[in-house]
C-alpha cells in the first residue's frame, strides 16, 4: 500500500481502479529558416485553426458542463489574440530567424514563467492557460493534433467500454479533454499539475466528485485498485482490506448523511426555541439558481453580479443585465433575491475596465469606489436591477462601504435612476437597500450606517483579511488567517446589535456563514440570515434546527 499526498480541490471519497492518461510528446526542435514571412503566415494559419477548434469546444462544453465552465474556451480564444503574445512570437521568428514552432514554445515558456511569478493568485493560474493554447498551436503546426485527438478518443472509448467507473490519473488534463469524458464513468481526478482553478478542478466541482492536484504519484499504477480521499488530499494505491473497510464506512456515512439531509427539504429553518433564521444561497450566475432551488434555499443572499462582467468582453448592457436579474427573480418565485452590485478589482479583473496596476489592489480601486467614480457604469447596472424588480422580490446591496457619505451618494444616484425610469414610464418594485459590512471602518460606524439602509450583510472573507492585516490570497499566510479570531466574532456581534437598534436585518454571506462550528454562536448573537453555497444549505439548516435550547 502506497500513499501520495496532494492538494484537495473537491471533497469526497472515491474507491475504484486507476486509469492513466498520458499526453503525446510534442517535442519542438529548433532550426534556422530563410523566409520570415512564410513562418509568420504559418503561425497565423495555425492560430486561426486553433481558434476554430476552441469555438467548437466552447459549444460542446456549454451543453456538457454549462456556460460558466465553458467560458474558459472563450478566454483561450482571447489569449490567442493577445498582442503581447503575438508580438513575442513575431519578434523571435524575425530576430533569430528560427522556426515558428520554436518561437511559440519560447513565448509559452516566457509568458507562463512571468505569470507564475506574479503575486496575484488569479494571474499565477493563467500560466497553465498560456501553456494550453501554445501546445494547441504547436500541435497544429507539427501536424500531430489529429493524433492527440485520436489518442484521447481511444482513451475515452476505453473508459466507456469499461463496465466500472474509474479514477483518472494524469500529468494534467486540458479542457478539451475533460469536457469530452463520459461523466458517469469518472469517479475522481488526480493530477500532478494544476491549481485550485485548473480545468480539472472546475470540472470536478461541476461533477461533484473528489479531485486532487499536485500529487506526485508513481508511474506504473495503471489498473491498480485505489482510494482518493478528497477530504485529506490523499491518493492510496493498492489499499489493504482494513483501509478499504474504513473508507467504505466513510462513504456509507456520507450517503446516509445526504439522505437524512434531503428529508429537511421543505422544513422550516427554525431553532429549538422557535427562532426563525433566513437561510439563503450564494450564487455567481443564472445557472446557479437551479442548484439553489434544488437544495431548498429560502432566497438568494448574494448574487455576485460581477461575473456578468468577468464573463463578457465588454460592459454588459442594460438589457443583458436585466434579463439575468429578471430570470433569477422569476425562478425564485417571490423569494428575496439580494444582488450585490459590481465588485470588480483586487483579484477579479476585466481587461476592458483598464484598471492600472496597483501596489495593494485589495486596498485599492475596487468595488463601490469604481462605481462612484464611473457613475454611468453604475447607473446602467442600477437601471437593470430596478427594471428587474418588477418581476420579483429584489434587494440590492453595495460592497466595500467605509463611510456614511458613500451611502448617501449611492442613494442620490438611485433617486436619479428611479426618476429616469419614471420619466420613461418603466415600472419597478420596492427595492430594499443594504450594504456589505466587510471593513473595520463599516463595523465601527455600523450604528450610523444602520440609519441609512434596510439591511446589513457581513462579508467575513474581506472583514477577516482587513481586520487581521492578512492578504487572504497569499498561501504563505494560511496559518495566520484565523476567521474564528475573537476580534472577528466581536465585530459580528457589534454589527448585529447596531443593526437591530435601527430596525435592520443582519445577515452573513461570507465563508463563515457555512461554518458549522459557529452556527449556534451566530444564532445566539441574533444573526437573522445566513447565506451559503447551495450545497451547504441543508447542512446549515440541520445545524440551526438543533440549536437554541
Amino acid at each position: 500500500m502506497e500513499k501520495f499526498q496532494g492538494k484537495s480541490v473537491f471533497g469526497g471519497i472515491a474507491i475504484g481502479k486507476i486509469k492513466v492518461y498520458g499526453n503525446i510528446d510534442s517535442t519542438v526542435k529548433r532550426y534556422h529558416i530563410k523566409d520570415v514571412d512564410s513562418e509568420i503566415n504559418r503561425f497565423e494559419d495555425a492560430k486561426n485553426k486553433a481558434k476554430l477548434q476552441l469555438k467548437d469546444l466552447y459549444d460542446k462544453a456549454v451543453v456538457n458542463v454549462g456556460k460558466d465552465n465553458a467560458a474558459i474556451f472563450e478566454v483561450h480564444q482571447m489569449m490567442l489574440e493577445d498582442l503581447d503574445y503575438i508580438e513575442s512570437v513575431f519578434h523571435i521568428i524575425s530576430s533569430q530567424k528560427i522556426n515558428v514552432e520554436y518561437a511559440v514554445a519560447c513565448t509559452s515558456d516566457n509568458f507562463s514563467r512571468m505569470f507564475s511569478e506574479m503575486e496575484d493568485e488569479y494571474m499565477r493560474e493563467r500560466a497553465a492557460d498560456v501553456k494550453d493554447i501554445s501546445n494547441r498551436v504547436i500541435n497544429i503546426l507539427l501536424g500531430i493534433n489529429e493524433n492527440v485527438d485520436k489518442k484521447f478518443e481511444k482513451f475515452e472509448e476505453n473508459i466507456v467500454d469499461n463496465s466500472d467507473a474509474v479514477i483518472i490519473v494524469a500529468d494534467d488534463l486540458a479542457p478539451s479533454q475533460t469536457v469530452q469524458l463520459d461523466k458517469k464513468k469518472v469517479l475522481s481526478f488526480v493530477t500532478r499539475k494544476g491549481s485550485a482553478n485548473s480545468h480539472t478542478a472546475i470540472l470536478a466541482r461541476t461533477m461533484n466528485i473528489p479531485a486532487l492536484i499536485g500529487t506526485d504519484f508513481s508511474d506504473d499504477i495503471e489498473g491498480m485498485p485505489a482510494i482518493v480521499d478528497g477530504y485529506e488530499g490523499i491518493l492510496i494505491i493498492e489499499p489493504d482490506e482494513k483501509t478499504i473497510k474504513k473508507y467504505k464506512n466513510m462513504q456509507a456515512k456520507a450517503r446516509e448523511k445526504k439522505r437524512l439531509l434531503l428529508e429537511l427539504k421543505g422544513k422550516p429553518t427554525v431553532t429549538l426555541d422557535g427562532k426563525e433564521i433566513m437561510l439563503y444561497a450564494n450564487i455567481g450566475s443564472v445557472a446557479d439558481v437551479m442548484s439553489a432551488m434544488s437544495n431548498d434555499a429560502e432566497g438568494i443572499g448574494l448574487f455576485r453580479s460581477e461575473f456578468l462582467y468577468l464573463e463578457s468582453n465588454d460592459y454588459p448592457t442594460v438589457d443583458e443585465q436585466f434579463n439575468a436579474y429578471k430570470t433569477v427573480a422569476e425562478n425564485m418565485a417571490g423569494k428575496r433575491v439580494i444582488i450585490r452590485t459590481l465588485d470588480i478589482g483586487a483579484d477579479k479583473k476585466a481587461d476592458y475596465f483598464n484598471i492600472e496596476p496597483e501596489e495593494n489592489p485589495a486596498l485599492g480601486y475596487r468595488a463601490i469606489r469604481i462605481c462612484l467614480d464611473r457613475v454611468e457604469i453604475f447607473k446602467t447596472q442600477l437601471r437593470a436591477i430596478y427594471m428587474a424588480s418588477a418581476f420579483g422580490k429584489i434587494s440590492v446591496m453595495f460592497p466595500m462601504i467605509t463611510s456614511v457619505s458613500e451611502v448617501k451618494r449611492i442613494k442620490e444616484i438611485i433617486d436619479e435612476v428611479k426618476e429616469e425610469l419614471d420619466n420613461a414610464s418603466i415600472s419597478y418594485g420596492d427595492v430594499e437597500i443594504g450594504i456589505m459590512i466587510e471593513t473595520p471602518a463599516a463595523v465601527m460606524i455600523s450604528d450610523l450606517l444602520a440609519k441609512e439602509v434596510d439591511f446589513f450583510s457581513i462579508g467575513t472573507n474581506d472583514l477577516t483579511q482587513y481586520t487581521l492585516a492578512i492578504d487572504r490570497q497569499n498561501p504563505k499566510l494560511d496559518e495566520f488567517y484565523n476567521p474564528h479570531h475573537e476580534a472577528i466574532l466581536r465585530m459580528i456581534k457589534m454589527v448585529v446589535e447596531n443593526g437591530h437598534k435601527e430596525g435592520c436585518f443582519v445577515g452573513i454571506c461570507g465563508e463563515l456563514a457555512a461554518d458549522l462550528e459557529l452556527t449556534e454562536e451566530f444564532v445566539k448573537m441574533g444573526v437573522d440570515e445566513l447565506s451559503v453555497s447551495p450545497g451547504m444549505v441543508l447542512e446549515v439548516r440541520d445545524r440551526i434546527r438543533k440549536s437554541g435550547e
